[in-house]
């Protein structure tokens, strides 16, 4: 039931709109009732529209505020884990110990993929971007898993749901070594998520492989850093095309080829571009200066945040990660240098502070990518299979409504009316 109504006149048209609240957030108004008399509302973007209703996520941007089924993401990501985070936002709860190892293990045991997989990979170029790859791999899933397919079905959606989680890492490793020639190396039960992803991706045959626990932490971050973020591009992609009855991996496929815009998840990769660009220590003021010129096209990267107008909660956590990352490796290297002092910049120059543009999540995470050895190609790639579990859990919950419609957005015509078609030779 609406807690208040807003009155709208249009003409000599009086209309009552019921004004919802939710637990957290800006209040909405239902403007269906103008669909019904032939009015509807124009918002390019859907900056201002409100397109469903979720229990999954909340954020506060101008209070730096992300939760993920209540739980802030600082305490997730300092006293759980990437499946612990992906159980919460499938289930609605944080597992127990038996749930939790119950998880684990199917998990785990869903890692591996087809052999048949394998020959995807065959027709791809060599130089294929590694999303080029994700995206076709992903959506040919569907034909691997005839007797699943059926969404209605909540078991269905759920094992759908747990094959995706667990043979997305596989498969983005698989697309890295593709693209150095290297062979693709099998997932391993006794390790973790991360550590498993780690191995398949830097492990080769001709010697053991010892997975780091300050990088395996790390990139769990990651993965827990970018597991879910609303209903953002890519998961309203994935929610639209769920919302024709297609299948999960023709969804997730979707959400991969959104993602994939430089607007949404190649913001890292963006980052490290521009650090290249800079090139140097000695060249920071130059760029510096250009930021802050008002008519100089040049930006930088990985600073301050569309959503979050305060400061990033994510990025609190990364930065510290990112300096274990670095201390741990102790590498040598340009580009981090210049990373470190543009950080140092940021959060003491008076302009930085003055227009909010600290250090982002993209910033810090492409920072420790880069320290691990990954190459910018697969940065979206790894975006891609974090976020899986947001977009699962978001196509699972719209699946769960009843009553749930297709998405079918309306327009504001301004095309031609209608007009005569003439004879090719009067035209």
């Amino acid at each position: 039931m609406a807690d208040k109504k807003a009155v709208v006149q249009i003409d000599d048209k009086s209309f009552e709109l019921p004004i919802y609240s939710g637990t957290a957030g800006t209040d909405v108004i239902d403007v269906r009732a103008l669909g019904q008399q032939g009015y509807f509302t124009f918002d390019p973007g859907f900056m201002s529209t409100g397109s469903c209703e979720s229990k999954i996520t909340f954020i506060d941007g101008g209070k730096g505020v992300l939760l993920h089924r209540g739980y802030p993401i600082e305490q997730l990501a300092d006293k759980s884990n990437y499946l612990e985070l992906c159980y919460l936002l499938l289930e609605g709860e944080l597992p127990n110990h038996a749930q939790y190892e119950d998880f684990e293990n199917t998990i785990t045991r869903h890692t591996m993929v087809h052999e048949k997989i394998a020959s995807f990979f065959q027709g791809f170029r060599v130089d294929a971007h590694p999303m080029a790859m994700l995206c076709g791999v992903v959506g040919a899933l569907s034909s691997f898993y005839h007797s699943d397919l059926d969404i209605n079905d909540p078991e269905q959606r759920k094992r759908s749901a747990h094959r995706l989680i667990a043979k997305l890492p596989t498969i983005s490793a698989m697309a890295y070594k593709y693209t150095v020639g290297q062979p693709f190396v099998y997932p391993r039960n006794e390790l973790s998520y991360a550590e498993n992803f780690l191995h398949m991706m830097f492990s080769v045959p001709a010697e053991d492989y010892k997975v780091s626990p300050i990088l395996a932490k790390a990139m769990d971050r990651i993965f827990m850093l970018h597991a879910d973020h609303e209903q953002n591009a890519s998961t309203s992609t994935v929610r639209l095309a769920g919302s024709s009855g297609a299948n999960p991996y023709a969804c997730i496929a979707a959400g991969v080829a959104s993602l994939w815009g430089p607007a949404h998840g190649g913001a890292n990769e963006a980052c490290l571009k521009m650090l290249q660009q800079i090139g140097s220590v000695d060249r920071i003021p130059e760029f510096v200066k250009r930021a802050k010129d008002k008519d100089d096209s040049f930006r930088l990267m990985g600073f301050g945040h569309r959503v979050y107008k305060n400061f990033d909660p994510r990025a609190k956590v990364m930065r510290e990660t990112c300096h274990e990352v670095l201390k741990e490796l102790n590498i040598k290297d340009p580009l981090l240098d210049v990373a470190m002092e543009l950080e140092r910049i940021a959060l003491e120059d008076p302009y930085f502070i003055e227009k909010k543009l600290y250090p982002n999540v993209d910033f810090y995470s492409g920072i420790i990518l880069k320290a691990i050895g990954i190459p910018t190609s697969m940065f979206t790639v790894i975006f891609a299979m974090s976020r899986t579990v947001g977009w699962i859990s978001h196509w699972d919950e719209m699946l769960s409504e009843k009553g749930h419609k297709i998405g079918r957005p309306r327009q504001l015509y301004t095309g031609y009316n209608t007009r005569d078609i003439k004879d090719i030779d009067q035209r």
